[in-house]
Order: structure tokens, then C-alpha cells, then sequence
């Protein structure tokens, strides 16, 4: 049995902070946010948005898409570096939001911006091993309450919004490849070190990064893990029709495209309009790619990313 992705939403919330609103709020300039970044805008979550609110939207567009009942969906798997509670799991949450009454499973994954790749691979061996049918796979963050907004170097970088996907049992395979790597050794390059002890929070719990050594290890695993999925398939970078990265960072993206000797015509990039939205911003690039029209039934399609922990991967999927 394999598995095929066969719907998509995303869903980002209705605030925008521009680069010129951050040039009242820190020592930054639109100029300097875009020639490093790529970055124009982000989406801020309401006061009274929680991770769950922006999960259950995008959800409500997949399960639309897929033409299926929100009862047939027997797992969800949540990727998220901002859950609504430190417990329950923000799937738990998700599950009652949606009325899902049938049993199925639900639970997290934590690998940040690495998370919904993580997801994504975590449903496909569900179905395969025949323990799941329908799968909810989400990626949904509130990254703007972990920020520092006079950290100029981070809070210029991260938004808000979710992206989902049901993914189905098939007959044809869907997902052709997978491979997920992590490296313990770096995580304090990019990190949020606060946690709670008796009610009261312990350490700097806001994002901070070393951009320049993220940005290094990131192209180079980034461009070896792409290159193990191929070889796994035989397939070559020339073979992918649409690359959907992890929007994080233009520089990033290009270099990644450029190592796989891709067009950026055949990048989906959408960083400019929500900024880096950790685990939501491959499922929000690729629900834009695939109501746009571009992203096609039969076309090969390759996901990538990496977050802190450092954790990335990539998906190698037949549309």
C-alpha cells in the first residue's frame, strides 16, 4: 500500500507587518531585511489566535479540497515549535475543533522548521504499515509570541500561518522518497532556551540565531539530502518539476536551486508574503503552487527544509 497527497489548504491570519511597520519598531530597514532575507511582509496572529485556531483553518481547506468527511480522518500529526499548551498535544486540540469522534490517533512532532517534512514521512509509513487510511498532516505556527522585537536579527525573519495536507492510502505511489537527519551537535546555533520551573519561566525563552553558521550548514546538508532522495529513485535534479523549499531565507533557496541546477522558475517561493513560518511554510508554499495551477497531476515534486536541532529532510513526491 502506498500513500498520495490529495488535498491542500493553508491559511494565514488577517494582521500583515510589513518591513516599513518594522522600521518604527526596530533598527532595521526594508532594504536590509530584503537583500538578506527575501522577506516583504508577515502575518501576526490575533490576541485570541492559538496555534489550534490556524491548524483548524487550514485543515478546513485540505479536507475540502480532498472531498472527504472530517470523520474519515483516522490520524493527525501536528508540526509545531508553538503549541497552544505544553499539554495536550495541539493535535489533541485539533482533533475536538474538527468533531472527530472516530478514536483515531493524534499527536505532535517537534523538529521546527524541519517539523512537517518530519510529519509528512512519519503518515506515509503510518499508511504503509497499514495502520492509518486518511491522514491530517499539519504544519501550524505562532512563531511571533517566541520573538525578540529588538532582536533586529530575528524578529525581522518570522511570521505566523498553518499549512495542511491529507494524505490517502493509494494503489499508486505518491511518495517516492523520504529521508530525515538531524546533528545534535548545533543546537545552539538556532534555539529558545526558556522552559518553566514552578511556575515560572527559566532562561531567554525568545528565538535566537546564528545566521551566518545556519546559513552554511543549511546549504550544504540541504543539498545532500536532496541528492540522497534522487539516488534512491534513480532520478535525477533535472527530473523535478517543482521544488518546494522550506521558506526561510531567498539566499538559501537559491543556493539550493542552484546546486540542483533548477530554473528558479521551478521554485515555488512565497517567502516574500509570510516570512519564515517554521513547520507551516513548505504546506503554505505548496497549497499556493498547487491552486495556482502550476503543481500538475504526474508531476515530481521535492520538499526540503531543515530547523533548529539542527533537523532537515526531504520528500520526493509523484503529484
Amino acid at each position: 500500500m502506498h500513500s498520495r497527497i490529495i488535498g491542500t489548504g493553508s491559511y494565514l491570519p488577517s494582521r500583515v507587518l510589513s518591513n516599513f511597520d518594522l522600521e518604527k519598531i526596530v533598527d532595521t530597514t526594508d532594504e536590509w531585511i530584503v537583500s538578506r532575507s527575501g522577506i516583504h511582509e508577515r502575518h501576526i496572529a490575533a490576541d485570541d489566535e492559538m496555534t489550534s485556531d490556524l491548524a483548524l483553518q487550514a485543515s478546513l481547506r485540505a479536507i475540502e479540497a480532498a472531498g472527504i468527511a472530517a470523520e474519515d480522518i483516522d490520524l493527525i500529526i501536528v508540526a509545531t515549535t508553538s503549541p497552544d499548551k505544553m499539554f495536550p498535544s495541539t493535535a489533541c486540540i485539533l482533533q475536538d475543533k474538527l468533531s472527530i469522534r472516530n478514536g483515531g490517533a493524534a499527536f505532535d512532532i517537534q523538529a521546527v522548521c524541519g517539523g512537517f517534512v518530519y510529519a509528512l514521512n512519519t503518515a506515509d509509513l503510518y499508511i504503509r504499515g497499514g495502520q492509518a487510511k486518511t491522514v491530517l498532516v499539519v504544519g501550524a505556527e505562532v512563531m511571533s509570541r517566541m520573538l525578540d522585537w529588538t532582536d533586529r536579527a530575528t524578529c525581522v525573519l518570522f511570521g505566523d500561518g498553518a499549512g495542511a495536507v491529507i494524505l490517502q492510502a493509494s494503489d499508486t505511489p505518491g511518495m517516492l522518497a523520504a529521508k530525515l537527519h538531524s546533528d545534535g551537535r548545533h543546537h545552539a546555533l538556532l534555539r529558545a532556551d526558556g522552559n518553566i520551573c514552578n511556575g515560572v519561566v527559566q532562561g531567554d525563552p525568545f528565538v535566537r540565531m546564528e545566521g551566518q553558521a545556519v546559513f552554511k550548514f543549511a546549504v550544504t546538508v540541504l543539498s545532500r539530502v536532496v541528492e540522497e532522495v534522487l539516488a534512491e529513485t534513480g532520478l535525477k535534479g533535472t527530473d523535478i518539476n517543482w521544488l518546494v523549499p522550506h521558506q526561510a531565507n531567498i539566499r538559501i533557496i537559491e543556493a539550493t536551486a542552484k546546486k540542483l541546477g533548477l530554473s528558479l522558475d521551478n521554485v515555488v517561493v512565497t517567502v516574500a508574503q509570510h516570512g519564515n513560518t517554521s513547520s507551516a511554510s513548505i504546506p503554505l508554499a505548496l497549497d499556493v503552487a498547487v491552486r495556482d495551477g502550476r503543481i500538475k497531476a504526474g508531476e515530481t515534486v521535492l520538499l526540503e527544509a531543515i530547523g533548529g536541532g539542527f533537523t532537515w529532510g526531504a520528500v520526493l513526491l509523484r503529484w
